[in-house]
Formats: structure tokens, C-alpha cells, sequence
């Protein structure tokens, strides 16, 4: 899933896809990098960001929608807005990428209403603003996997199938390093939900806080990242650069081996 910041103050890349030209060329060169998915977003979700109003973040995501669905490629809105996610859907987005999983009045009538669309429910305390000052928990990896499992019984109740949502633990929405490192580590106990895993890794600030390297200077960390969350069961990452970890998984796959955890076990 390749990310497309229509924003100006997104953390790793604000201000550098503000246009709708801009926009549209980094969605085709994400496409041509190897981008299965393009996730389309035009508010900000940094810890500490000030919410954007309905009709800025239209204005900033709905020419991109209109242009990006005709690139023959899967297309996902990232709002939490019920409003935007109608209104997207009706041009003829694929999927829901909501990291309020859905809990905004409004929000489950939306999808439930288009039948065919995927969608991502994201684990977060609080709202980006406030978040990370609400990063407690007694078990992390329990508490997220009680919240995903809460939310995807909220949905099947509303009537809508299981086979279309896929689960995002949050990495760094109000959680700490350590947090987000253990989730890594117990990532596959997540998959007792019995849905595919979204995971975000992308130059987040846990792997600054572990190398010590500014935004601009996380590919390596990032590439380290996503590898471990596929390793441990990730179906989709969510990364900035797309090339570089096309490349990475092309030439873990042409080593022929079916990594797994119980493969490392052996070798070691």
C-alpha cells in the first residue's frame, strides 16, 4: 500500500503532494515502483496534529480520487470522516482506511451502505491530538487485540461480512517505543482475529527513537520494519517507499525459502 499525503503537514512528507499534480504524479509512480494498493489521505494523524474541517479535506482528496480511479488500480480513502468516506465511495473507491475504526456516528451506516468495499480498522486511543498521552495499557498486545475484536463484532452485527475488513494495530497511534516494539514481537497473536493484518511502519518516529536518524533517513529502518511484519504474519504494509520495499520482499522471495517463525527456530 503505498501512501499518498495530500497534506501540508503530514510528518514524513507534508507539503510535498499538496497539489493535485503532485498528487497525481507520485500516484503513478508509486503504481509503477509496485504499489498494489494507493492510500489517498488529506488529514493529518500525527500525534499532536489539529483536525482539518470537512470541506478542506475534500478539497484536497477529491480530484486526486477522481483522477487516481482511473489508473486500473485498488484505491483507499484515509479519513475518518463519514461524510468523505459516502461521498468517496460513491466515485468508486475500493476500500475504507479509517484509523477510528469506524466508531464516528455515521461511520458504519457509510460502508454498510456500499457492500463491495473493503475495509481497515485501525487500533488508537483518543484522537491524534491527545493520543499519545493516553498510552497505557496492562498488556499491550491484549488490549489492542480486545479493542480489533470489539470492533469487528460491531460491524458483523451491523450485517456486515468479515471477509471484507482488515485489522491495523496502530504503531505509534498512542503508543510508546516499547509498546509498538512489542507488538512487533507478538505480532502474530493478532491473528486469532482471524483477519488479515495491515501494518505501518513507514519512517515512524519508534524507528528514529532506535537509530537515532531523522525522517528523512529511515529506508533502512523502514525496510527492517516491514520485513519483520511480514515475517510475523503482515498481509498489506503501508510504506512511503514503495521501490525499496518492492525490492526487499522480490529478493526475499527469490531466495526460496517459506519463512516463518518456525524456520528461524530451526536455524537457530
Amino acid at each position: 500500500m503505498g501512501i499518498v499525503n495530500t497534506t501540508p503537514d503530514s510528518f514524513a512528507d507534508g507539503g510535498q503532494f499538496s497539489t493535485l499534480a503532485e498528487a497525481i504524479d507520485h500516484c503513478r509512480r508509486l503504481i509503477d515502483a509496485g504499489a498494489d494498493i494507493l492510500d489517498i489521505g488529506g488529514e493529518s494523524s500525527r500525534p499532536g496534529a489539529e483536525p482539518v474541517s470537512l470541506d478542506e479535506e475534500r478539497r484536497r482528496v477529491l480530484p486526486v480520487l477522481e483522477a487516481v480511479l482511473t489508473m486500473g488500480h485498488p484505491v483507499s480513502i484515509d479519513t475518518t470522516k463519514p461524510a468523505l468516506m459516502a461521498e468517496a465511495l460513491a466515485l468508486g473507491v475500493d476500500i475504507v482506511n479509517d484509523i477510528n475504526a469506524l466508531r464516528a456516528p455515521g461511520a458504519l451506516e457509510a460502508v454498510a451502505a456500499h457492500p463491495a468495499c473493503g475495509i481497515c480498522l485501525m487500533h488508537m486511543q483518543g484522537d491524534p491530538p491527545s493520543m499519545q498521552s493516553q498510552a497505557c495499557y496492562v498488556d499491550v498486545v491484549a488490549d489492542v487485540t480486545s479493542m480489533l475484536r470489539d470492533r469487528v463484532d460491531e460491524l458483523m452485527a451491523r450485517g456486515i461480512a468479515t471477509d471484507r475488513i482488515v485489522l491495523d494495530p496502530g504503531i505509534g497511534f498512542c503508543k510508546t517505543v516499547q509498546h509498538n516494539m512489542e507488538l512487533l514481537r507478538r505480532q502474530r497473536e493478532l491473528l486469532s482475529l482471524g483477519r488479515p493484518l495491515l501494518v505501518g511502519w513507514s519512517r515512524k518516529s519508534t524507528l528514529g527513537a532506535l537509530t537515532g536518524r531523522a525522517v528523512g533517513s529511515r529506508l533502512a529502518a523502514s525496510l527492517a520494519a516491514a520485513l519483520a511484519a511480514v515475517l510475523n504474519g503482515a498481509s498489506i504494509v503501508r510504506v512511503h517507499d514503495v521501490a525499496a520495499t518492492v525490492d526487499a520482499l522480490k529478493i526475499w522471495r527469490a531466495a526460496g525459502l517459506p519463512i516463518t517463525r518456525a524456520t528461524l527456530d530451526q536455524l537457530q
